[in-house]
C-alpha cells in the first residue's frame, strides 16, 4: 500500500491528525487492492484451529478446501470464447477458442459462510483466496462496501469487464443496507456468474434472510432470494475468538494520557472524536483506508455515543479499515461498547454495530499492550 503523509516519527513530536488528511484514491488503486488485508496475509486453512466442540468449523474448512480444489482451469467464458490472453495456444499459435468448454460444476457457483462475530469467517475466506491456484490479478478479495465503491468508481459495465475474467471473487461482510445496493449487487454478481466467476462470501446473516429488519418490500425480497440461489450456505458456529478467554475491554484513559501517548508513539495520530466524525462525513467511505496510510496508532479523545445512524455506519466502515490494517486505537471518553444506543443495537444494522464494537475493543487491547498500559485510566 502506498505510504501516506507523515504522522509524527519521534517521541514528543507533534502528532498528525486524521482530520487533516484529504486522500485521493484513483480507481486503479481500488482494483489493485482487491486482495486480503494485511491482517490476513499469512492465514491459510492449516492455520485455522477449529473448536472441537463446534464440528461445523472443521466441516467448513473441508468444504472450502474442496471448493478451492475445484476451481482449477479458470472461469468458463460463455458466448465469446476464452479471455483474450487465452485465445491463442502456445507454440504454433493455433487458435483453440473452438474447443469444447470444460463442463461447469453442478450446483451453485458460490459458497456463503454464515456465522456470528469472530468465528473466523474472514480467516477462512482469505484462506480460500490463497488456496485458489490463480494469479493475483485473476482473483479478487474485498468487503461488500468496497465492492459497491468499486462500482461507483468504475461504473457498472467496466466493473463487469474488470472482474469478469476472474476465477474467484471473495466478498467479506456481505450485507445489504439499502434497496439500491440490493439491486446493484444482485445484477453485478449475476453477470459475473454468467461469465464463469466463482463467488465466496461471508456474512452474519443467511442468504435468504438478507435485508430482514431493514426493508421488506416484495420487490427487493425477490431480488434477495434470487441472489441467495447463487450460493451454497455453510454455517459456522462458535464464540467470538477476539474475546475468547481475554479480559474485559480496557478502561478508557484520561484525555491528557491519550495526548501524551500520541506524542510519544511514532506514527500516531490524535483527533477529538467529534471532529473525526465530522471529517468522516466529508470523506467518501471508499477513501477511509487511504485515510490511514502510514498511521501506526490512532488516538482519540472525548469518545461519546454516536447520535445518528448515518454517522454510526460511517464509523463502522472506519473500524473495519482500522481492523484490517491492525492499527491500534487508544481512546478517552466512553468505552467502545457504549458507542451505539440501545435502539441501534436492536435495529436492522445491529450486526454491523456489534462487529464494530468487537473490532474496536480488540484494537483498544492492542493499543494498551503496545503502550505498556502505562497511562492511568480515568477514575
Amino acid at each position: 500500500m502506498p505510504p501516506g503523509p507523515s504522522s509524527g516519527g519521534s517521541p514528543d513530536a507533534s502528532p498528525g491528525a486524521l482530520t487533516g488528511r484529504e486522500p485521493h484514491v484513483p480507481a486503479e488503486r481500488l482494483v489493485a487492492e482487491l486482495v486480503p488485508p494485511p491482517r490476513f496475509d499469512a492465514v491459510r486453512f492449516s492455520t485455522y484451529v477449529p473448536d472441537p466442540a463446534r464440528p461445523s468449523q472443521a466441516e467448513a474448512v473441508e468444504a472450502l478446501a474442496a471448493f478451492a480444489a475445484g476451481l482449477g482451469g479458470g472461469p468458463t467464458r460463455r458466448g465469446g470464447g476464452p479471455p483474450a490472453s487465452e485465445g491463442v495456444a502456445g507454440g504454433g499459435g493455433r487458435r483453440r477458442w473452438w474447443r469444447r468448454a470444460p463442463k461447469e460444476p453442478a450446483g451453485p457457483r458460490g459458497v456463503y459462510l454464515d456465522g456470528g462475530f469472530g468465528v473466523g469467517k474472514t480467516h477462512l475466506l482469505a484462506s480460500l483466496w490463497h488456496a485458489t491456484e490463480a494469479a493475483g490479478e485473476r482473483k479478487g478479495f474485498c468487503t461488500f462496501v468496497e465492492l459497491t465503491h468499486l462500482v461507483g468508481a468504475l461504473g457498472f459495465q467496466q466493473t463487469v469487464r474488470t472482474l469478469g475474467g476472474h476465477r474467484l471473487l471473495c466478498i467479506d461482510e456481505f450485507e445489504l443496507d439499502d434497496p439500491g445496493d440490493t439491486v446493484l449487487v444482485s445484477s453485478l454478481l449475476g453477470r459475473l456468474v454468467d461469465s464463469g466467476v466463482a463467488l465466496a462470501a461471508t456474512s452474519n446473516t443467511l442468504p435468504g434472510k438478507l435485508g430482514e429488519g431493514r426493508f421488506a418490500a416484495a420487490d427487493f425480497l425477490r431480488e434477495i432470494q434470487g441472489l441467495a440461489a447463487r450460493f451454497r450456505p455453510l454455517r459456522i458456529d462458535g464464540d467470538d475468538y477476539r474475546h475468547r478467554g481475554l479480559p474485559a475491554a480496557p478502561a478508557p484513559l484520561a484525555d491528557a494520557a491519550v495526548a501524551r501517548a500520541a506524542r510519544a508513539v511514532p506514527g500516531a495520530t490524535l483527533d477529538a472524536f467529534p471532529d473525526l466524525l465530522g471529517h468522516l462525513a466529508r470523506v467518501h467511505p471508499s477513501r477511509y483506508g487511504a485515510l490511514t496510510d502510514g498511521v501506526r496508532t490512532v488516538c482519540l479523545t472525548g469518545v461519546r455515543p454516536v447520535a445518528d445512524e448515518a454517522t454510526a455506519l460511517r464509523l463502522v466502515v472506519l473500524a473495519d479499515r482500522l481492523y484490517d490494517r491492525e492499527i491500534p486505537v487508544l481512546a478517552s471518553g466512553v468505552p467502545f461498547d457504549r458507542l451505539f444506543s440501545t435502539e441501534m443495537l436492536a435495529g436492522g444494522y445491529r450486526k454491523k454495530y456489534y462487529r464494530a464494537i468487537s473490532r474496536l475493543t480488540a484494537l483498544a487491547r492492542d493499543a494498551h499492550a503496545a503502550t505498556g498500559g502505562a497511562p492511568p485510566p480515568v477514575d
